[in-house]
Order: structure tokens, then sequence, then C-alpha cells
């Protein structure tokens, strides 16, 4: 009867023993690649919150700051070092551009897009000349700035093909020198040559000759469409 007992509890135990199958290794999951962190800065509320409420429904994106000034989107850009920032060309306290000399001389690998109503040449040329990576108008649709975004996050330049049609032109026309600037700045301000002279210290035949020079450039004939055509190119704002 004991070895009965015996033999009867070893195949009870044997039988107990789960099958020595080989154990399989746990999965490793994917590590999630981190989002794209956007600055947007813009002086109306009304755009950075439509901005940063598109931004934040997508799974790769994430806003780390809002500027309404140039001065603040500098401030912020240093303390949050984001992948990626929307500028405003037009902007109290300090413009885009010079914003965007101010982060980009700070590091130089800062990516910028600019976002502008702004689609004159002059506006573009100064941009894209200052470091932006991107130049995109407010009116694009959004999966076109969603793109813009992760392109130059991946070290792409984005400027759509008809922006960069007059980048183009601006680069292989004439430019205005900084003086030819300076007199249409006053003559926007409707002053006459002669007023003109007092103010840059030079004679009003001087004037007359830098105004004969802008007409020439610009291919245009008074007064008023060389200012309408600056101010549509962004050489001057009013």
């Amino acid at each position: 009867m004991t070895s009965k007992k015996k033999t009867a509890t070893k195949s009870k135990k044997s039988a107990r023993k789960p099958n020595s199958a080989p154990k399989k290794a746990p999965k490793i999951r994917d590590a999630k690649r981190p989002r794209i962190s956007v600055l947007i800065a813009d002086d109306h509320s009304v755009v950075r919150e439509g901005l940063a409420s598109l931004i934040t429904r997508k799974s790769d994106m994430t806003v780390v700051g809002e500027a309404s000034n140039g001065r603040e989107a500098v401030d912020l850009w240093k303390q949050h070092q984001p992948d990626v920032t929307l500028l405003d060309l037009r902007m109290p306290e300090l413009d885009g551009v010079g914003a965007l000399k101010e982060i980009r001389g700070d590091n130089e690998k800062a990516r910028i897009i600019v976002l502008t109503t702004f689609d004159g040449d002059e506006d573009i040329y100064r941009a894209i000349q200052a470091g932006a990576k991107g130049y995109l108008l407010k009116d694009a649709p959004r999966e076109a700035l969603m793109d813009c975004i992760r392109r130059v996050h991946g070290g792409e330049t984005c400027v759509p093909v008809h922006l960069a049609a007059k980048l183009a032109q601006r680069v292989s026309g004439e430019t205005l020198s900084d003086r030819e600037i300076e007199v249409l700045k006053l003559m926007a301000q409707g002053k006459s040559n002669k007023e003109i002279g007092s103010a840059l210290f030079i004679s009003e035949g001087t004037v007359k000759s830098h105004v004969k020079s802008i007409f020439a450039k610009m291919n245009v004939i008074s007064r008023t469409e060389a200012v309408a055509n600056a101010t549509r190119r962004g050489l001057i704002q009013l």
C-alpha cells in the first residue's frame, strides 16, 4: 500500500507541473516621438487663440507660449527654446524682422515661420534675409500651415510658389538705395521736394534727382503711384 500511495503522489505532482514551453519575450512598445513645440507671436488675440486651438488638436504638436508683440516673442523664445516659431510681421514694440534678427542672433539654428497678411516682395525678402525658414499668408489652408510647421521642423524651407516668384523678382530687380527709401517715406507724408531737402539736409535739386531715380526704378509716373507701389511691396509702412 505504501508504494502505491507514493506512486500515486508522484503522478499527481507530475500532472500539476506546467508544460515547460519557452517563455515569450515581453513586447517593447515603440517610444513616442516628442511633440513639436510651437511658439505663437501675433498682436491680435483672436489670431493667437485660433492658431493655438488648431495646433493643439494635432497629436504631434504642442503650443509652449503666446506673445502679443515682438519683444515678448524674443523673451518667450529664450525661455522656451521652441522647435518652431510662428511670427507675425507687423507687431508693436519690435516688428517681426527685428524679432527674427534677435532670435537668430541668439541661436542661428532657430526655425521661424513668418505668418502674415503682407505679401509684398520687400516684406518677403527682408524676412528671408533675416533668417526665416518659412513664409506663409494667414489665409493659407489649415493643412498647408500644419505641413509647413512639420517641414520647417524637419530642416526644410517652406515658401509657396507664388511668394517665391515675388522673392525672385525682388532679388533680380533694381533696388532702391537707403536714401531713396528715406525720400519715399517723406513723399508718403505729403512733403514737397523743398521740405524733403530740409528734413534730410540735402538740396532741392538732389531731392529731384532721387525722385526721378525712384520713378524709373519703380516704373511709375507720379508720387501717388510711387507711394502706393512702395506700400504694397512693403518698402514703406504708412
